[in-house]
């Protein structure tokens, strides 16, 4: 799970595996495999770097190197 903040300041853990697109517009929206969309406070930069360290801490990372 990596974690990620609403635009209210809570914090949320979403399993990456389950976003399926992001779309910054002007705030950063992914849409889940489901359909839920969330809307975070992260740039896309953030998380994707967050991605790439679960998938490093998993050891499912040869894509990202």
């Amino acid at each position: 799970m990596i974690e990620v903040t609403r635009l209210n300041g809570k914090k949320y853990w979403i399993n990456p595996h389950q976003i399926e697109n992001m779309e910054q517009n002007p705030d950063l929206t992914l849409t889940l495999l489901s359909g839920k969309k969330v809307v975070v406070s992260e740039s896309p930069e953030e998380v994707i770097n967050r991605i790439v360290n679960y998938r490093k801490r998993i050891g499912n990372y040869s894509q990202e190197l």
